[in-house]
C-alpha cells in the first residue's frame, strides 16, 4: 500500500510584510506655575482613564536616613488622607470603577491610577489628595512594616534576590544606589515620622510628573488639572546624593553561601551607560542579540544545546545617574563552571566578530516589534512616555525609535559590546551551597564569601 505524503503546513509560510506606521495620538506637555509637568494624550479606542503621578525621588535619596524609606512611604500613602479613611478610598475607587497603586524604586515614588473616563476628576481628586494630604494612620504603618519585615524574610532565602543585592553592593559601593532593601533590623527601627518627613519634603509639585493618557479633550483635561493641583505648594526639594563608584579591575567572584540550595544562581556584571547617553539604542541591540531576547545567542546556547537553565537572560539597566549590564541565570549545581564558561565564550564572541547581516536584521526587528507592542494599551503608552520625561530624553525619542533602531549596523553592534560587555572585569555572583559550587567558581577568579545577611 502506497504511503501519501503529508503536506508540510510550513512550506509555503509567507514572508513578513512590510512594518505598518505607528499613528501618533496628539499630545499635549505643559508645566504648571507650581512646577508640576503633565504629558496629557488622547487615546479614544476604550472609554478608559489611566495615568501616573511620578516623583524623582526614591529610595536612594533616603538611603542615609533609612534604606528603603520611599517604599514604606508610598505605600503608606495608599492607606489614608486628612479627608477619607482608607475604607473611604476602597469604598470611592469601587465606586467610580477605578483603582490606585503606590510604588517606589531606586529613584522614583508614583501613584498610578487607572478607571472609567467619567470618573476622572473625582479620580484626580483623589490622586491629588494622596499626593498633598497622606495622613500616615499609625495603624497601617505598622501593619506596612510588619509585612516588610515578612517580605525580607523570604527574600533571604531566595537566591535571585540575595544575587541581586550583592551586585548591586559590589558595582555601587557606597553609592546610594548599592543598597536594593534594608535588613530586618533596620525596618523595625522605621518610625511614622521618618515616612511623613520623607514625604513631606519629596512628594512636591516641582518634583513631580504626571502623565494621562484616556478618552478625553486635552484642553479640558489640562484645565481639569491645573483646578485640582495648581494650588499645591511648591517648594525646594533635597537632591538625591551620590558617590563615586568602585572601579573592579579584574574578574572577582562573590559566593554567597545558601545551605542546601539545590540550584545556583548566577550573575554576572559591570558598569554600564544610562539612556541619555548616545550608544544606548546600540548597547540595547547589542543586549537583545546576546542574550535580551528569547531567540539570542546565551539562550540558544545554554537552554536549547545544553540544557543547563530554563530561563537565562541578560539585561540592560538604566538608573538616572548610572548603568550598569548584568547576565541572570539559574542553574544546576553540577553545572556551574559549564555555565560560566559558556556565558564568557558568548560575550567574547559578541567583543570579537560583527554579527551576521540575518542575525541583525532578525534583532532589529524584535526591538521593533516590542518596542510597538508597548505602545499598544493605554498602560504601554504611559509607561514609554514616563522614560522620555523622566530621563529628559529628546521629545521626539518616541517617534523616531524605530528609524533609529533600523538605521544600525554590525559595526554599531560590535562596537557597543566591546565597550559595555565588560568580559575581562566582571563581577560574578553566585548564590549556592558553598560545599557543591567553591570550587567551580574558584576557576573564574579568587572567591570572596558573603552570608544571606548583609553585614
Amino acid at each position: 500500500m502506497a504511503t501519501v505524503a503529508t503536506p508540510d503546513p510550513f512550506a509555503h509560510v509567507p514572508s513578513l510584510g512590510p512594518e505598518r506606521p505607528v499613528v501618533w495620538p496628539a499630545r499635549t506637555h505643559r508645566k504648571l506655575a507650581n512646577g508640576l509637568e503633565i504629558v496629557l494624550v488622547e487615546s479614544h479606542t476604550i472609554p478608559k482613564f489611566t495615568g501616573e503621578l511620578y516623583f524623582r525621588s526614591g529610595n536612594a535619596a533616603a538611603v542615609a536616613q533609612a534604606p528603603g524609606l520611599a517604599e514604606i512611604t508610598a505605600t503608606v500613602v495608599r492607606t489614608g488622607t486628612h479627608e477619607r479613611s482608607s475604607r473611604q478610598i476602597e469604598e470611592d475607587l469601587r465606586r467610580m470603577g477605578a483603582d490606585v497603586g503606590t510604588s517606589a524604586g531606586a529613584d522614583t515614588s508614583a501613584i498610578g491610577f487607572n478607571g472609567l473616563a467619567e470618573f476622572s476628576t473625582d479620580l484626580l481628586k483623589l490622586v491629588s489628595e494622596l499626593a498633598q494630604q497622606a495622613s500616615f494612620p499609625e495603624d497601617e504603618f505598622e501593619r506596612e512594616r510588619r509585612q516588610m519585615i515578612e517580605g525580607l524574610r523570604i527574600a533571604r532565602t531566595t537566591p535571585s534576590f540575595l544575587a541581586n543585592e550583592r551586585m548591586r553592593r559590589i558595582l555601587f559601593g557606597s553609592h546610594p544606589y548599592a543598597v536594593i532593601a534594608p535588613t530586618e533590623t533596620q525596618v523595625k527601627e522605621y518610625r511614622r515620622a521618618q515616612s511623613s518627613d520623607f514625604y513631606s519634603a519629596h512628594y512636591r509639585p516641582g518634583n513631580a510628573l504626571l502623565i494621562a493618557v484616556g478618552d478625553f479633550a486635552s484642553p479640558r483635561m489640562m484645565d481639569e488639572i491645573e483646578r485640582i493641583f495648581g494650588s499645591w505648594k511648591a517648594a525646594d526639594v533635597p537632591a538625591t546624593p551620590s558617590a563615586p563608584l568602585p572601579q573592579p579591575h579584574g574578574r572577582h567572584v562573590h559566593l554567597v553561601h545558601l545551605s542546601d540550595a539545590v540550584q545556583t544562581q548566577i550573575v554576572v556584571a559591570n558598569h554600564a551607560i544610562t539612556r541619555t547617553h548616545p550608544d544606548w539604542l546600540r548597547l540595547a541591540l547589542a543586549n537583545s542579540i546576546y542574550g535580551g531576547a528569547f531567540n539570542s545567542r546565551l539562550i540558544m546556547n545554554i537552554r536549547e544545546q545544553k540544557g543547563y537553565t530554563y530561563s537565562p537572560r541578560s539585561s540592560v539597566h538604566a538608573l538616572r545617574q548610572h548603568g550598569y549590564f548584568t547576565v541572570n541565570a539559574a542553574v544546576r549545581n553540577d553545572v556551574v563552571a559549564a555555565s560560566l564558561t559558556e556565558i564568557f565564550y558568548e560575550l567574547d564572541r559578541m567583543r570579537a566578530l560583527p554579527v551576521a547581516e540575518d542575525e541583525l536584521s532578525d534583532a532589529r526587528t524584535y526591538m521593533s516589534g516590542v518596542f510597538s507592542l508597548g505602545l499598544a494599551t493605554q498602560d504601554g503608552l504611559a509607561s514609554q512616555l514616563s522614560n522620555v520625561y523622566l530621563y529628559n530624553l529628546p521629545e521626539d525619542y518616541l517617534e523616531t525609535y524605530r528609524q533609529r533602531v533600523r538605521s544600525l549596523s554590525a559595526p554599531d553592534v560590535l562596537s557597543a559590546a566591546r565597550s559595555y560587555f565588560d568580559s575581562p572585569n566582571s563581577q560574578i555572583i553566585v548564590v549556592g551551597d558553598r560545599a557543591q559550587i567553591a570550587d567551580q567558581a574558584a576557576l573564574f577568579g579568587t572567591v570572596t564569601e558573603y552570608h544571606a545577611e548583609p553585614k
